[in-house]
């Protein structure tokens, strides 16, 4: 018999069908998966990559009967080898993921110790988050290729946040210092017409347009260089806020660089460090801190509660996870005392795009009794939140 070729409909039904396969081959990651689909090419090369992370580089099939295993091995030629195999076959965010998943599963963390591999590996906040981990253990000869890579990173993330947060914040700042005798170029005509319009004058005949008396001038104040507003970022370095301490170091940079806001940068785990003086650069803040060790909130708002001179004008932005291993009560009272003064106090649970983060529900209920509800923020919308809070609003609070 002749082969017939089938329909147009058929094959692509037949091709969806083996596409299929191929995938769910893939995604189980064994040839003995009981999908009969035989991996080539670049499919194969992918399939290699993925078996040396998540079931070991055996090639053969899971084994059910127990975990999955990992092994790119201890040969830091064979890990450079697999970071340049991910970084051809799979897009951006996969190659963090995985490189995260090595750091994590393999123990990775030794091997980032030789400059080699740092020039391998694709630079992302979870990658910052281990280096500055690993701090004063770097070896000299790696010290300086890590602070590259942490650059890249950071300024990544300020051409991304800076621009936006300072237009919104300026804006934020000007309408917050609204005066009622502004010079003619800084009158707010929209606002003044509403607020006179009950001095209108009817028309006097059928040339003449009736008109609005501004009794009242409402403006905005020249930015100038007074500062307006004072912020202090209050960051928990304990290792689970690894992704928001690097935002946090960028956005602190950023809002320092505005001459209206006086900001202040207090890390903290059982100590408090302030660095404040290292704002000019985040590599700098960022090499400062010491990722881990446990948690005192209320010792770190005791410092920022005596950095504050002018509380009517003070936002005071903890980001924590509220995990806290010093006094309850004491934290508490500080925070409800700050408010009373006049402090505007917000609390982030977390700064990162890392979704929903792991969070002490009751610390975070007994805040929101105070009238300070803590949310998780993404750095997307931390200049709403800032401006929301600059202008005394209702904060934009995400939806759970």
């Amino acid at each position: 018999m002749t082969p017939t070729t089938p329909p147009p409909a058929q094959a692509g039904a037949q091709d969806a069908a083996e596409a299929r396969l191929r995938r769910w081959r893939m995604v189980l990651g064994g040839e003995a998966d009981g999908t009969g689909c035989k991996l080539a090419g670049r499919d194969a090369a992918m399939d290699r990559a993925l078996s040396a992370l998540y079931r070991g580089d055996s090639g053969g099939a899971v084994d059910r009967g127990g975990p999955r295993q990992a092994g790119l091995g201890g040969s830091a030629p064979q890990v450079a080898r697999w970071l340049g195999d991910i970084r051809e076959y799979f897009p951006t965010s996969v190659v963090q993921l995985m490189q995260q998943d090595a750091i994590e599963r393999l123990g990775l963390a030794q091997l980032l110790m030789e400059p080699e591999m740092l020039a391998a590996v694709e630079p992302d906040v979870h990658l910052v988050g281990t280096l500055i981990s690993l701090g004063r253990a770097l070896p000299e000869t790696t010290r300086e290729t890590a602070r590259a890579v942490v650059r890249k990173v950071v300024e990544d993330l300020e051409r991304r946040i800076a621009t936006r947060t300072r237009s919104v914040l300026g804006g934020a700042l000007d309408r917050s210092a609204r005066v009622n005798r502004p010079r003619h170029r800084d009158i707010d005509w929209n606002r003044t017409i509403r607020a006179n319009l009950r001095n209108y004058v009817e028309p006097t005949g059928e040339r003449t347009a009736g008109s609005v008396v501004p009794e009242r001038l409402i403006g905005y104040a020249r930015a100038g260089n007074a500062v307006k507003k004072e912020v202090i970022l209050c960051v928990d370095q304990s290792g689970s806020m690894a992704a928001s301490v690097v935002h946090s170091s960028v956005f602190g940079a950023v809002l320092a660089s505005m001459h209206s806001l006086s900001t202040r940068l207090v890390v903290f785990d059982t100590s408090v460090v302030d660095l404040t003086e290292e704002l000019t650069d985040p590599v700098d803040v960022l090499f400062g801190v010491q990722l881990g060790g446990g948690t005192d909130i209320n010792r770190a708002l005791a410092y920022c509660q005596s950095r504050i001179t002018r509380p009517a004008d003070t936002i005071v932005v903890l980001i924590s996870d509220l995990y806290e291993g010093g006094i309850r009560a004491e934290m508490l009272k500080r925070v409800a005392a700050m408010k009373a003064s006049g402090v505007q106090f917000i609390a982030l649970l977390a700064l990162s795009d890392d979704g929903a983060p792991a969070y002490d529900r009751s610390h975070a209920a007994a805040l929101a009794e105070l009238g300070a509800p803590a949310f998780a923020c993404t750095p997307d919308l931390f200049p709403e939140v800032m401006a929301a809070a600059i202008q005394k609003l209702p904060l934009p609070i995400p939806e759970p």
